[in-house]
C-alpha cells in the first residue's frame, strides 16, 4: 500500500510539473489590481502561474528590446505590441485587444472634482498629476484632454509627472497632488468611484485606450503564456475587467 501510494504521489507530482508552467507578465500599471485577481483565477483553473512585473509600457519597450525575458505583454496602448511583433520580438498572429480603459480625473477631496471637469478652469489646485506620455499611454490620454480644452498651456507649471500610471494615483492619494488623471480601475469598485471626487473623461476628448496584448518571442513554446493569453479573452476573466470600469 506505501509502495502503491508513493507511486501514485511520483506520478501526480511528475503529471503536475509537466503540464504546470510559469509565464512571465510585463503588465501595465494601469491593470494592476485586476491582473491580480485574474492571474490567481488563471492559477486556480490551469494549474499555470502568472509571474507579474507592473510598469510603464514605454519601458517595458526598451527592456524588452534589450533581451528581458518577459514572454507576455500587456501594454497600455495599441502601439507597442505592434511594433515588437514588426520587429519581430512577438510572435506574429497573437496581438489582440484585451481591454478598453478609461481616464478619470480624480481627487481624494470629495466635491472638488466636478463631474464636467470644470475644476481644471478654476484656482482651486496648486498641481495637478498626470503620467509621463512618452511612457504611458494614460499621460499621453490626459494631454491630448487638456489640448482639446485648450489648458495645456495654462495647466502646464502645475504638472506633477509620474513615471507611470501607478506612481500618478500615488501623488493623488498621498495628497502630493490635490487631484490627477489616473485610470478609472484604479479609483473604481462595485460599479462606482471607491472615494473623493472624479470626473470620468468623455471618450472624444483623446485617443481610444486600446490595451493590446502580445506573446512575445521568450514565450512562443510556453504553454502558460499560451493559455494565459486565451485566458484573457474568456468569460470569468472579462467579468473582472468590467467590475474594474474596462470595456471590451
Amino acid at each position: 500500500m506505501r509502495r502503491l501510494l508513493a507511486g501514485l504521489i511520483s506520478l501526480f507530482c511528475f503529471t503536475s510539473s509537466t503540464y504546470a508552467a510559469e509565464v512571465s507578465v510585463a503588465l501595465a500599471a494601469n491593470f494592476s489590481a485586476p491582473m491580480q485577481k485574474i492571474a490567481a483565477a488563471f492559477e486556480q483553473d490551469t494549474g499555470h502561474k502568472a509571474v507579474l512585473s507592473t510598469g510603464a509600457t514605454g519601458k517595458f519597450y526598451a527592456q524588452i528590446r534589450h533581451g528581458a525575458p518577459f514572454q507576455l505583454l500587456l501594454a497600455a496602448d495599441q502601439t507597442t505590441p505592434e511594433r515588437l511583433e514588426r520587429e519581430g520580438l512577438a510572435v506574429a498572429g497573437t496581438r489582440f485587444t484585451y481591454a478598453i480603459g478609461q481616464l478619470v480625473l480624480w481627487s481624494t477631496e470629495p466635491g472638488l472634482v466636478d463631474a464636467e471637469g470644470a475644476v481644471l478652469r478654476s484656482e482651486r489646485f496648486t498641481r495637478i498629476a498626470l503620467a509621463d506620455p512618452k511612457l504611458a499611454p494614460y499621460g499621453a490620454a490626459a494631454l491630448e484632454t487638456l489640448d482639446k480644452l485648450g489648458l495645456r498651456q495654462q495647466l502646464q507649471s502645475k504638472f506633477v509627472q509620474g513615471e507611470n500610471i501607478a506612481q500618478t494615483y500615488q501623488f493623488v492619494a498621498s495628497g502630493n497632488a490635490p487631484l490627477g488623471f489616473v485610470a478609472l480601475s484604479q479609483v473604481f469598485a462595485d460599479g462606482r468611484i471607491r472615494e473623493g471626487s472624479a470626473w470620468i473623461v468623455p471618450a472624444e476628448l483623446h485617443s481610444p485606450l486600446l490595451q493590446d496584448a502580445v506573446i512575445l518571442k521568450a514565450g512562443a513554446d510556453n504553454p502558460a503564456a499560451l493559455a494565459l493569453a486565451d485566458y484573457l479573452r474568456g468569460e470569468k476573466a472579462r467579468s473582472i475587467m468590467q467590475s474594474y470600469g474596462y470595456g471590451f
